[in-house]
């Protein structure tokens, strides 16, 4: 498969998750919380249950199941997690969560969604912080946190074979930003769920995130992804293959997990996004004197050395994406 990248820089593109917030008619689940899970450790970083929202598929896509994960982030320290399940967005907790609409690829408008409407969409609750990749047996007892996203995408999964995903003809999981993460790392694990018979693929959207220099020649966003892996205990769940030649932080890295993934991976992402020019390339680790702020705000507020270094940078983050597939 063959990925062409732009020749100009314009611009760097915002990460849009064109998937899930597209302004069209949509269509709305109410949110399910699986009670059961708690019995077996399958909880929000609160300990509160996992939950998803589910719009049945009719007709022809009846016996087709499109599951997405929802994203948003990560929490890579105990104050930092303490902090998102305490979030109204109800990304640590399923007891903050509001409903999310089903829109772009989630809708069940046939003039919008042609090719998905009538399958059963299925948007994963995204309240672990890890990108459904933890998994630790000990409780932080002193500040109530619960370390279990790989429990929890197991856990969601359970219910929705028992609803009829067990059936499924076709079956694809997608994701946006940190949940497009989760369907590259989980993509063989969600395969697995199914017979040989079922047609299954991954199609991430804004979730490959790449190990590249950032402005001040480090790798500023290695140490961050260091210590999510750590906090989370994640390194049993990333892909084993990746995990036994490299150190497992690595493997968070799509650009290093991917090639050890068997199931068909369909990439969306930009060549250039402003959400890694802000928080990776040219992060606060990385800028500390803030030489860069106002340019990566506004790139007609940068000189024409920061824009050279940027689009070199950008380059580079945008071949260690894409040479995987050329």
């Amino acid at each position: 498969m063959v990925i062409s990248r732009p020749t100009e820089w314009p611009k760097c593109i915002v990460i849009v998750c064109i998937m899930m917030f597209l302004l069209i008619e949509s269509s709305e689940g109410g949110i399910s919380v699986i009670e059961g899970a708690v019995d077996k450790g399958a909880v929000c970083l609160d300990g509160s249950p996992p939950a998803y929202q589910l719009d049945k598929g009719s007709g022809d896509g009846a016996n087709n199941w499109l599951v997405h994960i929802q994203g948003g982030g990560w929490c890579h320290s105990v104050e930092d997690c303490v902090y998102r399940k305490t979030m109204a967005n109800g990304l640590g907790s399923s007891k903050l969560m509001p409903e999310l609409y089903f829109s772009g690829i989630l809708s069940n408008q046939e003039d919008q969604n042609p090719y998905f409407h009538n399958w059963n969409r299925v948007i994963m609750r995204y309240c672990d912080g890890s990108s459904f990749t933890g998994d630790v047996e000990e409780v932080d007892s002193t500040n109530n946190l619960y370390f279990r996203g790989a429990r929890v995408f197991n856990a969601i999964l359970d219910e929705l074979m028992g609803l009829g995903m067990d059936n499924a003809k076709n079956a694809v999981l997608s994701g946006c930003s940190a949940g497009g993460l989760a369907a590259i790392l989980n993509c063989d694990k969600f395969r697995g769920y199914f017979p040989s018979s079922t047609r299954v693929k991954c199609v991430p959207d804004g979730g490959y995130f790449a190990h590249a220099k950032d402005v001040s020649g480090e790798y500023h966003f290695e140490q961050y992804y260091d210590k999510v892996v750590t906090l989370h205990g994640s390194a049993n769940h990333l892909p084993s293959g990746c995990t036994s030649s490299m150190k497992p932080s690595l493997c968070f890295f799509p650009q290093y997990a991917i090639q050890y993934i068997k199931t068909p991976v369909f990439v969306m992402n930009s060549a250039y996004d402003t959400w890694q020019v802000s928080n990776i390339l040219a992060s606060y680790e990385a800028d500390p004197n803030g030489e860069y702020t106002a340019c990566k705000n506004d790139l007609n507020q940068c000189s024409s050395t920061q824009l050279q270094r940027l689009e070199g940078i950008c380059d580079q983050a945008s071949l260690a994406r894409f040479s995987r597939f050329e």
